[in-house]
């Protein structure tokens, strides 16, 4: 019997999600509408709570300021813990500044350094931002295969 890849499995949790989108609210002058795959539902005017039009938002900085490199980290995405990507800036003995990479829990983790403190703060984003990126890139890849599985299903091709 064949090993199953673990790949897979992520591929396909990551593809029920994308075939099962969580319901999105439409809000317009007159009318409120819920869409939910596909399906609208209408609620009127007067069933709408009434919403300040003007509200007031503290402003804060998107990401907070971290004046110590120590401890900065990012998480990857991903749709299982198992398999999400973290890195971890620790510093070391010797002063200097690494980054720690771990994929789930409880993976060892593959160590990047030393470097400066500012440098460790940008390999962390970079990193984080092209895992970002590649899981974007693999999320439309998968939904235009499902579209395209769709297409074929219904006898259009």
């Amino acid at each position: 019997m064949a090993e199953i890849d673990p790949t897979d499995h992520a591929l396909a949790t990551i593809a029920s999600i994308l075939e099962n989108p969580e319901p999105v609210l439409v809000v317009r002058e007159t009318e409120t509408e819920m869409v939910v795959a596909g399906e609208r539902e209408h609620i009127a005017a007067d069933e709408q709570p009434i919403v300040d039009e003007h509200p007031v938002v503290e402003e804060q900085p998107l990401v907070p300021e971290h004046t110590d490199a120590d401890g900065y980290s990012k998480v990857g995405p991903g749709p299982m813990v198992a398999i999400r990507l973290k890195w971890t800036v620790h510093r070391g003995d010797d002063g200097q500044y690494y980054v720690h990479e771990t994929i789930g829990e409880q993976s060892a983790p593959v160590i990047s350094g030393p470097m400066t403190s500012e440098a460790a703060v940008h390999f962390v984003d970079a990193q984080e931002h092209e895992a970002h990126r590649r899981f974007e890139e693999l999320r439309s890849e998968i939904a235009g295969r499902s579209s395209l599985a769709d297409y074929e299903r219904k006898g259009e091709a």
